[in-house]
């Protein structure tokens, strides 16, 4: 690089420049206290013996974060350097072990190399991948690393890394901590979003490695996984990447069709899936605040956990691996809801660990999965619940035949509404009754619903005739004879019977619609929030201009933790003061809304 481009880009920096007080540092110094970070990086770093390190790891993350509040969506180590040795008073320096520098080209490169020095040696603790960046690797030879590999050194950086970069995320949460603690009971959505990162995608033939070996092609439609990508994410059997054109007519209409899509991947960046875990209370309505101002019982949506990987890969493990960290900082364990691409993953990955780990699963249905799922001792699990198997097929049907309906009118459409809620009332009578709480192993005891007093039933002659209006079941003759749930007065089902679609709500209800969609609201919402280009805009890859997962996971920490310190933020403005009137309005505009003339 030229010194007359050097000296250009200095000066940009000095225009950004202004002088951090005490108070922005104290602040800044906290955060990295409360995210455990600076412990748990810096024994490991430290330097028994030869030259000393010309920066603390407590600066570089002090760094960072005042980067992250001043410049969320570029963290880039050249501005964390200009902050350390040029706008930070000089007692600041002294305790983070800073050399003054001369504020010209010369000076700031020696302090650039302290910073990325120190900031590579963090990265060597953390990586978990065995490929190194910044290098086209053959296929050959990143197979031979992969082999070479010890899994359990790789699995141990792994956890030290979400330990790290979920620490910084938490350090966020700690001036509404106990707000949260009063009023959020651990409901998290689960949902992944992709994140672009700086580096080309693989060319044609897959015979190399991108410079970022961990990334892959995020593709819109499916499970965002790259087809021609292994089970491995390996390169050796990706093939070529579709060319700008083919990416832009992919699933368009083509001239001689007859408006059916072609078949084609549109693959859009090339860089991770970003596992966020968002916390937020399903049960508090938010009309409940008063007018123009926020509910102080309501806090915000916020990411509480996070992970990087390849798009599409595992997202049920990626998934328990952040609410593992989650429940590990102390968090409640609520409902959880996530998209169809978790109620379709395998049960021992994430259904069974989640449930393991203390959440309610809430979850929607593809059209192929409605109706009957499972089944157990004669029992049927029909969307999520467990039923007599006397269970009138219109019921089993309902939310099927609700789909399939095609109204003519609002006054038809209205009426199915009306006929499927029935359905799923008369469904009540029907569901297996439990019996106190699952015991230690997660077995649980239910009842027949005879038995409980919900329904008559020949086979259960003590039910017959104990009240009029209970729905009379209907047992289907069987040569082999009554099943299991008809012949004794209760059931024990084992943690993985129905484990894939079991669900804690029943489907349908106002309860699983008011947790489900708020939850996935939530998750949605907080995507478009951290992808603002005004503000953080985590999904474009100019603001994170290092490679590797552990790069990509450390600085994209830092940004999720400023969205979240953005939103409380907006959010403590908007509570009422002592005169009843916040320092923010809610609603912006000085109009009533329609809703006031509601009679």
């Amino acid at each position: 690089m030229s010194r007359l481009t050097r000296e250009a880009q200095l000066a940009v920096l000095r225009s950004r420049r202004h002088p951090y007080t005490d108070a922005d540092l104290e602040y800044a110094v906290h955060l990295v206290a409360v995210s455990g970070a600076a412990a748990l990086l810096a024994p490991p770093l430290a330097k028994p013996c030869g030259r000393p390190r010309l920066l603390t790891v407590e600066g570089l993350l002090t760094g960072l974060f005042l980067c992250a509040l001043e410049h969320p969506d570029a963290m880039h180590l050249s501005t964390v350097t200009d902050i350390l040795h040029f706008a930070v008073p000089g007692p600041w320096r002294r305790r983070f072990g800073v050399k003054d520098r001369a504020d010209d080209c010369r000076g700031f490169e020696a302090a650039y190399a302290v910073v990325r020095r120190l900031f590579d040696a963090v990265l060597a603790l953390l990586d978990p991948s065995p490929l190194p960046r910044n290098t086209r690797l053959s296929t050959e030879t990143a197979a031979a690393l992969r082999a070479q590999a010890d899994p359990a050194d790789l699995a141990g950086r792994a956890e030290r890394l979400r330990a790290v970069v979920n620490g910084i995320v938490e350090s966020s949460l700690d001036a509404i901590r106990d707000t949260l603690d009063r009023h959020w009971d651990g409901s998290i959505g689960i949902d992944a979003t992709p994140v672009a990162t700086y580096a080309q995608g693989v060319g044609t033939g897959g015979t190399h490695t991108a410079t970022d070996p961990d990334a892959g092609w995020y593709i819109r439609q499916g499970d965002h996984r790259d087809p021609d990508t292994g089970p491995d994410g390996s390169v050796a059997a990706r093939a070529e990447r579709p060319s700008s054109a083919a990416r832009r007519t992919a699933g368009k209409p083509g001239k001689h069709t007859t408006g059916a899509k072609r078949p084609g991947f549109l693959k859009h960046l090339f860089g991770y899936d970003a596992t966020l875990a968002i916390a937020r209370n399903p049960h508090t309505d938010p009309d409940d605040a008063a007018p123009g101002c926020g509910n102080p019982a309501l806090p915000p949506a916020l990411v509480v956990g996070f992970t990087l990987d390849r798009p599409g890969a595992a997202p049920g493990r990626n998934a328990v691996a952040v609410l593992a960290d989650v429940r590990r900082r102390g968090h409640a364990a609520g409902y959880l809801a996530g998209d169809r691409a978790y109620n379709n993953a395998d049960p021992d990955t994430f259904q069974l660990p989640a449930r393991a780990l203390g959440y309610r699963l809430v979850f929607d249905y593809r059209d192929d999965q409605l109706g009957i799922q499972s089944g157990a001792h004669g029992a049927l699990q029909v969307e999520g619940r467990w039923y007599c198997p006397a269970l009138p097929q219109a019921l089993i049907d309902a939310t099927r035949a609700f789909r399939t309906a095609t109204p003519d009118d609002a006054g038809q459409a209205a009426a199915a509404a009306e006929l499927y809620r029935r359905h799923l009332t008369a469904r009540t009578a029907y569901a297996l009754a439990p019996k106190g709480r699952p015991d230690g192993e997660g077995h649980q005891r239910l009842s027949c619903p005879a038995t409980a007093g919900r329904l008559q039933c020949p086979l259960k002659p003590a039910s017959m005739g104990t009240g009029v209006r209970l729905p009379l079941a209907d047992p289907a003759p069987n040569p082999a004879g009554p099943p299991t749930i008809c012949r004794q007065h209760s059931i024990t089902l084992a943690p993985e019977h129905g484990a894939k679609h079991a669900q804690a709500l029943p489907y349908g209800s106002a309860d699983h619609q008011r947790v489900y969609a708020r939850l996935r609201n939530g998750s949605e919402g907080f995507h478009a929030y951290a992808k603002d280009d005004a503000c953080e805009a985590i999904q474009r890859s100019q603001g994170r201009r290092i490679r590797g997962i552990a790069a990509q996971s450390l600085l994209l920490a830092f940004q999720l933790a400023h969205a979240n310190l953005r939103k409380i933020s907006r959010w403590l403005d908007s509570l009422p003061g002592p005169g009843g009137r916040p320092r923010r309005r809610v609603r912006r505009r000085p109009t009533e809304p329609l809703a006031t003339w509601v009679p």
